[in-house]
């Protein structure tokens, strides 16, 4: 396709009519729009909708091998150029191997380096972002120099420069993060090339045999040698009865194929629809597919033509199969039995090694008519929610499928999804498998490390749990919170859950957690242990939800990293009396950073047990809260209090009097050796009604 280039009209400041120059290994999308002098370099993937004007500020230059996702836009002001790496002014430079991701603003004079990564719906403006920055969502970077190697926390806002000096720098899990959506790009690109490429997208008929002419003219209908070369190449009894299947149902037999990158990030290639109605013809087609991608993975696709949706999926071919095999790996089929009494399912049906709980659950998910899902992910996807589907089963399919995938995919999590296919929603997710389990292990129905040994499944669909709240183990809540749990529920609210690791806990970026759709405490209970066994080794803050107000009731943190059954844990919380006499606080972090020697910071910096609010500013605190105002903090040192030029800290959203004492702490840690003022705030009338200093050199 043509892209949408067009010259810069004539304006004041600028009459040259300038073009945009883009290398001819670029892929331009035609939906998207360049105008005026911009500069694309070798291998750039510009996606559809998105806007690149050097109408005003002007050249712009995107380097080789970056990205520019769907919905970007890049623009400049007239004024203000910044320097590029070729010593050039531009308006805007992007430099090589870049990612700018969906509706992110870059407006110029702005300055991105190289294998930068710029998040959805950040905006750069009037600054320069060093090599190897990762920005992640909804960030403001402005007039600013951002040195390289420095990751920006999503919703982050900086516009000074003592904020981006103080920004962490990039780990690695970090950079996998970037990395994968830029491979995903990558896939994308691939596959427009391949859709603008009729070679690829009809492969027979440009195929040509070694040592013939290219212009000889051949007839592609002659293949004798190609059928009889496939003539082993038989499919299963079990595709054959699906496919007859489909076509007694009036659909469409259409094919795709992946090699096992595209696999992986699921973009498969259309091989095309297979004409006619005739189950041999059709039959004789998929087998010779079969052997023009043999290495790769195949899947057939049946489609409802009234509907125009697909109704069944299934991979009849992978690579380690050989000729004559065609075997059935993984089914994602919408065509089964829509009984929704379950007798189609055989009485005898063995759950294999799975669990005795976890089987119960799914047997009564097929008793229920519910269709059964079965999705994967590794530790990576795991952490970030990112399941890949295997595919659909019903009937006395599900627990072979499940084992099937259970060895396909060993030391990967395996869960299985229970579906209303009526309500169209889900109803259970149960994980059978994870990476630290044995393979005859069951991982929802595994004890939680206490001697009782008492089996936990979460669902959403009623049924009853049992669970143990007395133990010391990993993963157990104790009596404080499964009290404090009872409390929400009987006053109508929901429970949620966040998990947040040691640098994003600082930055107060937590990260939802799996819903809880039950109001029942016992399920409610039971999901939340098993979070926290999932979160293990990161805080777990739990939550109450006012579902009809749409706000937050209740945060408290309920798991941190340091929690273990040896040192005494007992997932209650730990509560303090506010002097420093109690009980370590369980509400804020211990290992705040990697060490004293971090940007300078004092020898105690991570000894939080030592510091602590005394009786008279917890008392403040609780009364501020309890008039419905809220908490900040300023920080000074001697020079700024004698001026009295204060400084605002990290802003307290909680309205819960132990996590803000916690953060209050937190704060006094941080800013050891200075003052620190405690302030009550009316969020209506936008103005303070308390300063009260809390801390002295």
């Amino acid at each position: 396709m043509a892209a949408r280039t067009k010259a810069a009209p004539p304006t004041p400041w600028s009459n040259n009519l300038a073009t945009p120059k883009v290398d001819k290994t670029a892929y331009v999308h035609s939906f998207s729009r360049l105008i005026g002098d911009v500069r694309i370099g070798a291998n750039v993937f510009v996606a559809p909708g998105s806007s690149i004007r050097a109408d005003e500020g002007t050249p712009f230059f995107i380097g080789e091998s970056s990205n520019i996702q769907d919905g970007v836009v890049i623009h400049g002001l007239e004024q203000g150029r910044v320097v590029g790496d070729d010593n050039q002014e531009y308006s805007v430079w992007i430099g090589k191997n870049t990612c700018i991701t969906h509706m992110a603003l870059i407006h110029g004079p702005a300055y991105i380096g190289d294998e930068c990564f710029i998040g959805f719906r950040s905006t750069v403006f009037n600054a320069k972002v060093g090599d190897g920055c990762i920005i992640m969502m909804h960030a403001l970077i402005q007039d600013v120099d951002i040195p390289p190697g420095k990751y920006v926390p999503s919703g982050a806002v900086i516009v000074n420069q003592q904020q981006a000096e103080r920004l962490p720098n990039v780990i690695d899990s970090d950079r996998s993060f970037a990395n994968h959506v830029v491979e995903i790009n990558e896939a994308l690109l691939a596959g427009y090339r391949c859709a603008d490429d009729e070679a690829c997208v009809n492969p027979q008929v440009y195929k040509v045999p070694k040592g013939t002419d290219a212009v000889t003219n051949y007839d592609i209908n002659d293949q004798s040698e190609y059928t009889n070369s496939v003539s082993n190449m038989s499919l299963s009894s079990d595709i054959k009865t699906q496919v007859r299947s489909l076509l007694a149902q009036g659909c469409i037999i259409s094919t795709e194929h992946a090699n096992q990158r595209r696999f992986k990030t699921k973009s498969w290639l259309t091989v095309g629809q297979i004409d006619g109605r005739n189950e041999h013809q059709v039959i004789a087609r998929l087998e010779s597919i079969l052997h023009e991608y043999q290495g790769e993975y195949v899947r057939l696709i049946g489609v409802d033509p009234r509907a125009k949706r697909r109704v069944a999926e299934v991979v009849i071919q992978r690579p380690e199969d050989t000729p004559g095999e065609g075997t059935v790996r993984s089914v994602a089929t919408h065509a089964a039995s829509k009984s929704r009494s379950g007798r189609n399912r055989s009485a005898g049906q063995s759950s294999g090694n799975l669990g005795n709980g976890a089987a119960q659950e799914i047997n009564s998910l097929i008793a229920q008519g519910c269709n059964i899902g079965i999705e994967h992910a590794n530790q990576r996807r795991f952490r970030t929610k990112s399941w890949l589907t295997i595919g659909q089963v019903s009937g006395n399919k599900v627990f072979n499928a499940i084992e099937q995938a259970v060895a396909d995919y060993p030391g990967e999590y395996v869960r299985v999804i229970g579906v209303d296919t009526d309500a169209k929603r889900r109803i259970a997710e149960i994980i059978v498998q994870r990476p630290g389990d044995n393979p005859t292990q069951s991982n929802r129905s595994s004890s939680y490390g206490s001697s009782n040994g008492n089996n936990h499944s979460y669902s959403s669909n009623g049924n009853s749990h049992s669970y143990s709240s007395n133990g010391n183990g990993v993963g157990k809540l104790g009596s404080k919170i499964i009290q404090q749990i009872r409390s929400l529920l009987a006053a109508g609210f929901k429970i949620g859950t966040e998990h947040a690791d040691k640098r994003h806990f600082k930055a107060q970026s937590w990260q939802s957690c799996s819903p809880i759709g039950s109001s029942r405490e016992s399920d409610v209970i039971a999901a939340l242990e098993d979070c926290l066994r999932e979160h293990s080794g990161e805080y777990v803050r739990m939550l109450g939800i006012d579902d009809q107000a749409k706000r937050r009731v209740a945060e408290t943190i309920i798991q941190r990293p340091e929690d273990n059954p040896q040192n005494g844990s007992n997932g209650n919380g730990h509560s303090s009396n506010g002097n420093g006499s109690g009980d370590g606080r369980g509400y804020f972090v211990s290992d705040y950073t990697s060490g004293s020697k971090h940007q300078g910071r004092p020898p105690n910096y991570n000894e939080f047990s030592t510091r602590h609010l005394n009786d008279e500013a917890v008392q403040e605190v609780r009364s501020l809260l309890a008039a419905g105002y809220k908490i900040g903090t300023e920080h000074a040192d001697k020079r700024r209090f004698k001026a009295q030029s204060w400084k605002s800290c990290s802003p307290i959203d909680s309205r819960h009097e132990l996590d803000v004492v916690a953060l209050l702490e937190v704060c006094l840690a941080e800013h050891s050796g200075e003052y620190v003022r405690l302030l009550g705030i009316d969020p209506k009338s936008k103005r303070r009604v308390a300063e009260t200093i809390i801390q002295r050199p």
